[in-house]
């Protein structure tokens, strides 16, 4: 969707993945912003993106991305860009920001947009306290690659796992093992075909390892926590888990957004 003739000066968020570039336009950089545009390309498509899509938005006065994507696809997005004329800014996790603190073992080695994620479930969570007591949280993304990830409740996270997606799971074991190569499946309790026992193999490892963390902040922390999922896949996983889970869209915007508006806003 992209909203035209929109006069205002406006802002750009973008979430570089490891398949998509992900873009939101909103009217200003704060967490109640309202959006008027978005997109996603995948990334063999970006060169075209300053031409042919971004050139018909209103020209932002600023962007703040999140990128995973490597170091050849920043420079390629950042040349899309330059229709606007427009200083690439990308958030870098560190030891602190937006409330979160960092306890990755190498602060800045944390992917961004586990870090980006992350600032947005606090937000979102401290925005509906009402005077309530600040819960720990499980934060997951589910896309080419799935995080899982622990937050306590005062901010601080804790540490994450890291596992394949559906289709990586899939396709690692139609390389690694003869007579594999199998459509996709459904996800069944009891599995009587390879093409279900593929599918449903990966959707249990992702909620296995999702209810795993889930038990372990409990555990760590004696208190409930609560679970937020994201990414483009996350809605497969809805039906599988036994945890009580949040579904939110966006969360990497969410965050985004609420970066930028204590970077910009402090200017």
């Amino acid at each position: 969707m992209v909203c035209n003739g929109y006069a205002k000066m406006t802002f750009l968020a973008l979430d570089v993945g490891n398949t998509r570039l992900k873009w939101a336009q909103f009217d200003s950089f704060n967490p109640q912003a309202k959006l008027l545009g978005q997109g996603a390309v995948f990334l063999e498509n970006i060169d075209h993106l300053g031409e042919e899509v971004w050139k018909h938005l209103p020209v932002p006065s600023r962007m703040l991305g999140c990128i995973v994507a490597g170091e050849a696809i920043r420079r390629r997005v950042e040349e899309q860009l330059e229709v606007w004329d427009l200083e690439p800014q990308w958030i870098v996790p560190s030891s602190a920001e937006a409330g979160l603190t960092n306890g990755y073992e190498y602060p800045t080695r944390l992917g961004a947009d586990r870090w980006v994620a992350m600032i947005g479930a606090l937000a979102h969570h401290r925005a509906r306290l009402l005077g309530a007591q600040q819960r720990p949280m499980v934060v997951v993304m589910v896309g080419t690659a799935v995080t899982v990830d622990a937050v306590d409740a005062t901010g601080h996270f804790m540490g994450g796992l890291i596992l394949p997606g559906h289709g990586i799971m899939l396709r690692a074991l139609e390389s690694g093992t003869a007579g594999l190569h199998v459509p996709t499946g459904e996800v069944k309790t009891f599995p009587t075909n390879t093409s279900d026992a593929l599918t449903s193999g990966g959707t249990y490892a992702i909620a296995g390892a999702i209810e795993q963390m889930v038990q372990h902040l409990r555990a760590r922390t004696g208190a409930e926590p609560l679970c937020m999922i994201t990414g483009g896949a996350g809605w497969k996983m809805e039906p599988y888990l036994s945890t009580p889970f949040e579904l939110i869209d966006g969360l990497i915007f969410d965050g985004i957004l609420h970066t930028a508006s204590l970077r910009f806003n402090s200017k």
